[in-house]
């Protein structure tokens, strides 16, 4: 009961604005004279969620399984070119321009080319979530394990540490607020790319269920859709941010 009080204290605000947001939403669907078509009701949208004839499950797990796929893919990539590029001058003056070469590429202009190169399925949407994503983890861990205080690696010198105990023992705890904030972004930024990587190429999922929804002007649908693919995205986030507390509570106000 006291943790819930407290998480009452800290996210009235958002409720609050939540339920005016809400409320407004229907005022405007029922009195404004907005065709359902462009704007749905919210109660239309529960209904498309709950009572409608759209089969949720199967694109709801599809669309799960390439977002936490892309994520991991995204977080183990990510960490080990920034331990890479942590590690030794040379890959980092080899790694760094390439990485900012391939982050700023049109992911969206990608997308088609991964559907020629691997066809439908669930791994290309996957790659393109981790695409995304992956950027944030690299620069985060290099800083992080770079950023470290002097006097800590003069100390691990003094007892003769070698350089990979000192990096397992000092730069890598260092490391670790840095990379769970960057983790946080990445989960957001897989959700994105594997909704981008349906629109482009699925048979299933909810990027896949907006698209066909186009063609029947069934918006309460598509609307629905985004509520899932935003409850799916917001327990990802709530997962990063539960690690972070339990792996490095000392360091939770670093973002």
């Amino acid at each position: 009961m006291m943790r819930f009080g407290a998480f009452g204290r800290q996210y009235w605000p958002t409720l609050v604005l939540f339920a005016f947001l809400l409320a407004s939403w229907q005022f405007a669907a029922t009195y404004g004279g907005i065709r359902e078509y462009l704007l749905p009701a919210p109660i239309s949208v529960w209904n498309a969620l709950w009572h409608g004839d759209t089969s949720w499950w199967p694109h709801v797990w599809t669309t799960t399984v390439e977002i936490i796929g892309a994520f991991l893919l995204a977080a183990v990539v990510g960490v080990a070119l920034g331990v890479a590029i942590a590690w030794s001058p040379l890959l980092a003056n080899a790694l760094v321009p390439f990485l900012v070469f391939v982050n700023t590429l049109p992911k969206v202009a990608i997308a088609p080319l991964f559907l020629i190169w691997m066809g439908y399925g669930i791994f290309p949407n996957m790659l393109m979530g981790a695409l995304i994503g992956f950027f944030p983890v690299v620069i985060n861990t290099a800083v992080g394990l770079s950023q470290v205080e002097p006097d800590m690696l003069d100390l691990g010198r003094v007892f003769n540490a070698p350089k990979w105990k000192i990096f397992v023992k000092i730069r890598i705890p260092n490391a670790l607020p840095y990379i769970l904030s960057a983790l946080k972004i990445t989960a957001t930024a897989a959700v994105v790319g594997a909704i981008v990587g349906e629109f482009v190429a699925s048979q299933r999922g909810l990027g896949y269920v907006i698209v066909t929804t186009q063609s029947s002007m069934n918006t309460s649908v598509a609307f629905a859709a985004l509520v899932w693919i935003s409850v799916v995205g917001l327990l990802l986030y709530g997962a990063v941010v539960l690690l972070a507390h339990l792996w490095a509570p000392w360091a939770e106000g670093v973002d």
